[in-house]
């Protein structure tokens, strides 16, 4: 029987337990809204969103977490449309949609026509990971990023995500919430790079961590530096450190177009493992 889209609630924290099994059932694809949770919990003020659930208590199908993203889990075309109307009526208050490809593709096609054009649609993004240590050797200049690097670190930061997503994190706030988490990844010890006489060669955080996998994010080589096995040493440095420090499972995504970006991952020993999607605003 068709579950109907009143099926879909905002879950509290009396719902984490459900909520986190759901999650946990694909430790990898999850990662970063599991993370989340894990850290604080499913209190809207907390969890700098809401989290929405589908199906009734003890019975939850599927969630989605509505924040600066959104972010569909376990997410069958029942509960995308149950997710899609909680959307279309609250407005778009999200930068992006992304996650599994086949969930994110039904719910753009189902809000599209109320939130407009898209900025960019990353059709396809595989989802890689690794579980053991990289058969290449490790860059042993790589390792933790110091809180008073921070200022050599961060435009390093600013010029991969404008590279990679197109718009600099500069824009809107002055890029005061994106230097307050590029400052949180250092101070708790997930921001990694090979810095030379003040220069950033290689960087990378990492960016969710549970206690079955973690992911990485921003990875970046100079420009001027670039096909010199910069990337590839220090991605096999950093899943090092990840599986030693964090997880028993490192994961990442890109672009299916960064040929180059997935050749390094596949030399340094990750496998495709899914493919997410993510729309743009």
């Amino acid at each position: 029987m068709m579950l109907r889209t009143s099926a879909s609630r905002v879950l509290d924290d009396s719902d984490r337990d459900e909520a986190l099994a759901l999650l946990d059932s694909d430790p990898v694809a999850n990662v970063f809204v599991a993370s989340r949770v894990r850290t604080v919990g499913l209190n809207q003020a907390r969890l700098g969103g809401q989290m929405w659930g589908f199906g009734p208590r003890g019975g939850l199908v599927s969630l989605c977490y509505a924040g600066a993203n959104l972010v569909p889990v376990n997410a069958g075309p029942e509960a995308v449309h149950a997710f899609a109307d909680r959307a279309r009526k609250q407005g778009r208050r999200c930068s992006s949609i992304v996650g599994p490809a086949d969930a994110v593709s039904l719910l753009w096609e189902r809000l599209e026509p109320h939130w407009g054009r898209a900025r960019a649609i990353r059709w396809a993004q595989p989802v890689m990971a690794i579980s053991q240590k990289s058969p290449v050797p490790p860059d042993p200049l790589v390792r933790r990023v110091r809180p008073e690097e921070f200022d050599i670190v961060l435009p390093a930061c600013v010029a991969m995500f404008t590279e990679e997503v197109g718009v600099s994190p500069n824009l809107g706030d002055g890029g005061a919430l994106y230097r307050t988490r590029v400052s949180e990844l250092i101070r708790i010890g997930r921001s990694y790079a090979r810095i030379e006489d003040g220069r950033v060669v290689f960087k990378a955080e990492i960016g969710a961590v549970t206690p079955f996998a973690c992911q990485v994010q921003g990875v970046w080589v100079d420009p001027e530096l670039r096909g010199q096995g910069f990337a590839v040493a220090g991605m096999a440095a950093v899943v090092e450190a990840a599986l030693s420090c964090f997880a028993p499972v490192v994961s990442l995504y890109v672009n299916d177009f960064n040929t180059p970006a997935r050749a390094v991952y596949r030399k340094v020993g990750f496998h495709e493992v899914d493919t997410f999607m993510s729309v743009l605003f």
